[in-house]
């Protein structure tokens, strides 16, 4: 009952407080400035989650929202929403999370993720369950890996339990914006941390900025697995060097994929196939999804295994998923003749979540075609394997099948 009092005594004071504040403050600015004071009570920081959305009495409904388009036709592209959740690294360690509603941020000219790359970024999902409940994807395998990016760049790590604390909260306080059970659409979760403190030497920032902004989406490439796309290996460029930062999943990274990205939707290819850096002779990884080759004689499902590789955590389920269906799982190298034996080929992200690829094509230096894989016999079906491991993974996210791995995590 004393703490009971003691949060009621917290609220009146804080809403007396906010009451006189000038119009132009927002809402959520408000909310986190209370969330901030009450966070800082260690008796009540087992609830911060749950402190997120201070003066609601429960979770709103998802699909709720008014978009410029119906849900079902969203593609993947930025769009406003009600908030992102801040939270800033100084003098060693990280302070309270809050809530904005402003998209800018100002930054100092200084900061080391202008001027030396100090930055570094995460993907996950929510998505609407039929009973109304929101479920985020594997957001602990995010963590982890955001974690192994700021080791590699020198950057202050986030902290597991602050990481899923602010990816719930964000959620929450854009619940309405989570596309409806049966829309086929996604609440996009991108965490971002990058070093916002000044250094013109090159050196690790003092201070870091982490951001958590949601977007409902559709499908990256239009259609999903409507039809397979036409891949390209890229052959004038490298994604990542061996032994660089390929692994982790810095900014760096995408900004030198733009370029040849661009160059190859010119020739009529929405997708390109990098090959190891140093020989030129193995298979990385597509532009921004994880390779995967299904090899029906043998029954196998193969993914490279590269120091230059980001691991994919959608990959990952994958994986799992084959083995319990009995495909024998292989990460190794992957040699480029062996995409001859593929009858299926999968891009994979979470972002993509299953992209089909109907073939791969070599192009010379005059721009003619000097070698085209194909995989299956009509390039324009679905592969039956690439269907049921994509079915599986979507009705684990919807709440349609069982959750046997503890994948789904609940907005609460």
């Amino acid at each position: 009952m004393k703490l009971i009092a003691t949060v009621l005594l917290l609220l009146l004071s804080k809403c007396v407080a906010l009451s006189s504040s000038p119009p132009s403050v927002n809402s959520h600015v408000r909310i986190s400035t209370l969330w901030s004071s009450l966070s800082s009570s260690p008796s009540l920081m087992r609830s911060r989650s749950k402190l997120s959305l201070v003066g609601e009495t429960e979770l709103g409904k998802p699909g709720t929202a008014e978009l410029d388009v119906p849900w079902e036709e969203l593609g993947f592209e930025f769009r406003n929403t009600n908030s992102h959740v801040r939270m800033t690294y100084k003098n060693g360690e990280w302070g309270s999370p809050e809530f904005v509603k402003e998209p800018e941020i100002k930054l100092h000219i200084g900061a080391t993720a202008l001027h030396y790359g100090q930055s570094c970024f995460e993907g996950l999902k929510a998505f609407a369950h039929k009973d109304g409940s929101v479920h985020i994807f594997r957001p602990d395998e995010n963590v982890k890996r955001m974690q192994s990016s700021c080791e590699r760049i020198m950057m202050a790590s986030m902290p597991t339990d602050k990481f899923l604390d602010a990816v719930n909260a964000v959620v929450r306080d854009n619940i309405e914006y989570v596309p409806p059970y049966g829309s086929g659409g996604a609440l996009y979760i991108r965490p971002l941390l990058f070093g916002s403190g000044p250094r013109i030497g090159l050196q690790p920032s003092e201070e870091y900025t982490f951001l958590c902004m949601v977007i409902p989406v559709g499908d990256y490439y239009k259609g999903g697995l409507a039809a397979p796309v036409d891949g390209i290996i890229i052959k004038d460029f490298d994604r990542a060097a061996p032994q660089g930062v390929g692994h982790v999943k810095v900014a760096g990274n995408y900004a030198a994929d733009l370029l040849p990205n661009m160059l190859s939707k010119k020739k009529g290819f929405p997708i390109g196939l990098y090959l190891d850096a140093k020989t030129q002779t193995t298979v990385e990884e597509f532009s921004t999804s994880n390779f995967v080759g299904i090899n029906l004689k043998e029954n196998k499902f193969v993914t490279p295994q590269s120091s230059s590789v980001l691991p994919s955590i959608t990959n990952k389920s994958l994986m799992t998923l084959a083995s319990d269906e009995g495909l024998t799982v292989e990460a190794r190298s992957v040699p480029i003749e062996e995409l001859e034996t593929f009858d299926e080929v999968l891009a994979v992200g979470t972002a993509v979540v299953v992209t089909p690829v109907g073939s791969i094509t070599i192009l010379g230096d005059d721009s003619n075609t000097t070698k085209r894989f194909q995989f299956g016999e009509n390039t324009d079906e679905v592969g039956v394997v690439t269907r049921r491991l994509y079915d599986k993974v979507r009705a684990i996210q919807n709440g349609e099948a069982e959750d046997k791995y503890g994948w789904n995590f609940k907005v609460n």
